[in-house]
């Protein structure tokens, strides 16, 4: 299993360098960074100078989405940092939640998603597109040639088998192996039905981890499940509260929730986290010693997951990432 780590663009540069150099050395393979230009500052940048920093770590947005930026400026940004970085980039892609609806605009639906995916990674390899809102061909004449990995976000029926049926590999905000295991077998289900060969699909499973008492983990970490309730709530709009179509362990939990400010997202002190039980926190989410974040993480594996995600969004990022390195990362050396 791969590890990797991310975060959101309010860590000064100086600090984000530092902790993406002791991240690398202590066998993290990933690092990931929100894109919502509004709440944070641009991710890109950041990611430009920290692969300056690192040479064999790769980079990319957790999530983006197609309808922040013109296709052929994403395209053109993302072919460019592969150049650069001798192809140490990835796409993680979604429908678009917190960089959208702080704007008061909808996230996009998954046909769209699917065409700028489609789009960007034509563009990337020197191809000559065209899309909706450029009627003339576009082609990057300096194009490297790089096939750009894109991971797709979901949790819903449709999303999950949008991702498998055409994605790279599954974007899971969460941590708890029944549902990934659900959530897996759905994108393999829809790949395979599509014709495609899955063993090389990647599953990441992207959640907050911390070392603590249970009270100190709970509290550092409730922000979580609020941030997914926002997707859960999307499903149960689109399927009602009694839907079969996701376990009802997902949604049940949201029965309570009243509302989400999106200018606190991902935050500790965003005011709608009342509905948050201390038990979704444990379950979502990676908690406690060293020796039980390696019992949770084997679980992990075994339900499909190739890569966990720590979100750094807690404090104590350095002895997150130090711990990591030299306790729980050799358990998954082989």
């Amino acid at each position: 299993m791969e590890f990797g780590i991310c975060f959101k663009g309010n860590v000064s540069p100086d600090r984000a360098r530092d902790l993406v150099r002791q991240a690398e050395d202590g066998g993290f393979g990933y690092c990931w960074f929100y894109d919502s230009h509004i709440l944070w500052r641009d991710c890109y940048a950041a990611i430009a100078m920290c692969m300056e920093h690192t040479s064999i770590m790769r980079f990319g947005p957790c999530v983006t989405n197609p309808d922040v930026r013109d296709w052929s400026v994403a395209a053109s940004m993302f072919a460019s940092l592969a150049l650069q970085s001798d192809g140490r980039f990835d796409i993680g892609l979604g429908r678009g939640d917190s960089s959208m609806r702080v704007m008061g605009r909808k996230p996009a639906n998954l046909a769209r998603v699917v065409e700028f995916m489609e789009t960007v990674k034509a563009l990337a390899r020197g191809e000559t597109v065209t899309y909706p809102e450029c009627p003339e061909p576009v082609q990057f004449s300096w194009s490297a040639g790089h096939e750009l990995p894109v991971w797709i976000a979901a949790y819903g029926p449709k999303a999950l088998a949008t991702a498998g049926r055409h994605g790279d590999g599954v974007i899971l905000q969460i941590a708890e192996p029944a549902l990934i295991a659900w959530f897996v077998e759905q994108c393999h289900s829809a790949g395979e039905a599509a014709g495609r060969d899955m063993s090389n699909f990647r599953v990441m499973s992207a959640a907050p981890a911390y070392f603590g008492s249970p009270d100190e983990c709970i509290a550092a970490t409730r922000w979580f499940p609020a941030m997914v309730g926002n997707h859960v709530a999307d499903i149960v709009e689109k399927y009602g509260a009694d839907t079969t179509a996701v376990p009802h362990s997902l949604t049940a939990y949201i029965e309570e929730r009243r509302g989400y400010d999106y200018n606190k997202h991902g935050s500790s002190d965003n005011p709608f986290l009342d509905f948050i039980t201390p038990d979704i926190v444990t379950s979502f989410c990676v908690l406690g010693s060293p020796a039980e974040h390696v019992a949770k993480l084997k679980e992990l594996p075994q339900a499909g997951v190739t890569q966990f995600n720590i979100y750094l969004d807690n404090g104590k990022e350095e002895e997150i990432i130090a711990t990591y390195a030299d306790v729980v990362i050799p358990e998954f050396v082989d």
